[in-house]
């Protein structure tokens, strides 16, 4: 073979040198070897292709992890951000409605001569026949026992106990309770009475002559001095006239929303001059009326 021998490393070397440099001038100038330049790129192109397939995997490997993780890392952010925006949804709806009440409060207020504060409900006890509540304001605002408490649309009741900051209140449901009430259409004056939590008033001494209907509006009467004059209390819903019967059994429906409203009035009403005596007459028959309350309530409650 030719150039086989050592010596002539040297001559062969020159040789394929020279020779590289005469193809590489004839293709340049007249494009001689361009079909063989791109056979010899396609049969090599494959194994070019193996050799990159490694990287490249590990590069799609690399990129579709790194973008799972950011996809996870924005979806766990978007997550947070979602609760974030309910959290602050409910609590603006929460305000929403705090203040709805309390403009309604601020609207019924309107209708009481003299100082009002708004107090918070911080709890409600209620068994088969009481029904009272706790509020968070008590001696240290000047709250007093027997004062009366109003709601955003009625008489919500009367505070029976006070401490030093907080004080209860007992609802116009509670047995115990007795209000004196006056019919707006006919001015025929009585005393509505609690039948318990979650049921109606009843008016007690309504002669089975007396004219009083359903839908009649039925306010504070001022008597006693205890609550507002004109206040509202509630609706006629139900008039039982039992032939041979001294009394009819008449049926209230609250206007105040007693268990669902939070914010309710203390009222410091302004009296007008009112002689000692006059004071003393109309707490002797106001005690009188409970007494009587007391006696005609069971009779009440089982339909008589």
């Amino acid at each position: 073979m030719l150039f086989n021998n050592s010596q002539y490393i040297g001559i062969r070397t020159l040789f394929f040198v020279v020779l590289s440099i005469v193809i590489m001038m004839a293709d340049h100038r007249h494009h001689q070897f361009g079909t063989v330049r791109s056979f010899l790129s396609d049969a090599v192109a494959p194994l070019q292709y193996t050799v990159n397939w490694p990287m490249d995997v590990a590069d799609w490997v690399k990129s579709s992890f790194s973008a799972k993780h950011e996809l996870i890392k924005e979806n766990t952010h978007l997550k947070m951000q979602n609760l974030l925006l309910k959290a602050k949804v409910q609590k603006i709806l929460a305000l929403q409605k705090e203040n709805k009440s309390l403009r309604a409060l601020l609207q019924s207020s309107n209708q009481v001569t003299g100082r009002v504060e708004v107090a918070q409900l911080l709890a409600v006890d209620m068994d088969s026949y009481i029904a009272q509540a706790i509020l968070n304001k008590g001696a240290s605002k000047k709250v007093f026992v027997g004062q009366p408490v109003l709601g955003a649309k009625g008489v919500m009741g009367q505070i029976t106990h006070v401490n030093h900051l907080t004080s209860r209140l007992m609802l116009i449901t509670d047995t115990r309770s007795a209000v004196p009430i006056v019919d707006n259409r006919t001015g025929m004056r009585a005393i509505a009475v609690g039948m318990g939590p979650h049921r109606p008033l009843a008016l007690i001494n309504i002669p089975e002559t007396a004219d009083i209907a359903v839908g009649d509006k039925i306010t504070t009467s001022g008597l006693g001095l205890r609550y507002p004059v004109g206040y509202p209390l509630g609706i006629v819903t139900k008039v039982v006239e039992k032939p041979g019967q001294q009394y009819a059994k008449v049926v209230v429906s609250p206007t105040a929303r007693l268990y669902r409203d939070r914010q309710v009035l203390l009222v410091w009403e302004q009296q007008a001059n009112i002689s000692d005596e006059a004071k003393r007459e109309l707490q002797q028959m106001e005690k009188e009326d409970r007494n009587l309350n007391q006696q005609l309530l069971q009779r009440v409650r089982d339909g008589g």
